[in-house]
């Protein structure tokens, strides 16, 4: 199966250095004109989203769309980073700076000399560290733990969070004057829900990537699937999707994915949407009638487990009706 058809509004700029970014959703287009804007400057960039939802994808977009794409894009995950080696793991150490020291290390921010640090969930980082940062920004140079000499570095920051930074600053666990530092340019990854337009396509990119990783032949989503994968909530974003897709492409036996074999789990505590709520804007009477219908119809899908006769009992239709609709509806 070959990847799924980019709509016509790609850009050349898109095109050539964020074609790893799958979808045409108007908020993921708007993303990406920020990024096409700001990516050939060194301005630093905030991009802000729910866990899940494509930031490190659209910091490398920030990177391969700048002059510095030719040089390192070091990403770093500052949740994982353990408090006491935080700062060490960013701006290196002298050898003999603590017990286990034993050589000097340059640390993350000059390992990205010349090109981009990705700071991943910056607002996990110790107060500690963020005060260090901030001299890093302002002044260009790193000072290495257990050293007295600052080095000079040329890195563009990129930094990612979902949490609330400007609220983390008035609870006092984030400087204020390091939030004005990063957030410049600031981007938004629209989490999933938000962008249906961009499921299917990006289920249809991961059918060919699994396919390729999985030794597999899936050739597309059933009418009912992409049903199903449009009306979920999608809590984990593009991660969820993607996860769910190659549990499927691996299990299925059939050459259309079938949706019992995405293994969907209804979000805990999740409002589902409405079929009125969601076409409650339509105004063309058939088209709005036909967009609760197949709402409709997916709903049921997705608490039958994709059985199409219990959906139909469900829905008070003969199997072969239901059928039919859906042929409608794909």
């Amino acid at each position: 199966m070959k990847p799924h058809a980019v709509p016509s509004t790609v850009t050349p700029w898109r095109d050539r250095f964020a074609s790893d970014v799958v979808g045409c959703s108007p908020a993921l287009e708007f993303s990406l004109q920020l990024i096409e804007r700001c990516a050939d400057t060194s301005s630093t960039v905030l991009i802000t989203g729910e866990s899940g939802s494509g930031k490190e994808l659209l910091a490398r977009a920030v990177h391969n769309g700048s002059p510095r794409a030719g040089r390192p894009f070091v990403a770093v995950n500052c949740a994982a980073l353990p408090e006491t080696l935080v700062e060490s793991e960013l701006f290196g150490h002298a050898k003999g700076a603590y017990t286990g020291a034993n050589n000097t290390r340059a640390g993350r921010v000059l390992a990205a000399q010349g090109g981009t640090l990705f700071l991943d969930e910056v607002g996990d980082l110790p107060l500690t560290a963020q005060s260090k940062l901030l001299r890093t920004l302002q002044e260009r140079e790193v000072t290495p733990v257990g050293s007295d000499t600052p080095i000079a570095c040329d890195v563009r920051v990129v930094a990612a969070t979902h949490r609330d930074l400007r609220a983390m600053v008035d609870a006092g666990e984030f400087r204020l004057d390091l939030y004005y530092r990063l957030n410049v340019i600031r981007v938004h990854a629209a989490p999933l829900r938000e962008r249906p337009e961009d499921i299917v396509p990006l289920a249809e990119h991961f059918i060919a990537m699994f396919n390729e990783r999985a030794g597999r032949n899936v050739v597309g989503l059933t009418p009912q699937t992409a049903a199903i994968l449009t009306s979920h909530t999608w809590p984990g974003n593009v991660r969820e999707l993607s996860n769910a897709i190659e549990r499927a492409v691996v299990l299925s036996s059939s050459a259309m994915l079938e949706a019992t074999a995405l293994g969907l789990e209804p979000a805990r505590g999740a409002k589902q949407p409405t079929a009125s709520s969601s076409a409650i804007e339509e105004l063309d009477l058939r088209t709005a009638i036909k967009k609760v219908e197949g709402q409709v119809i997916a709903r049921a899908l997705e608490k039958a487990g994709g059985n199409r006769t219990e959906a139909a009992s469900l829905l008070g239709l003969n199997r072969t009706t239901l059928v039919e609709k859906l042929r409608k509806l794909g």
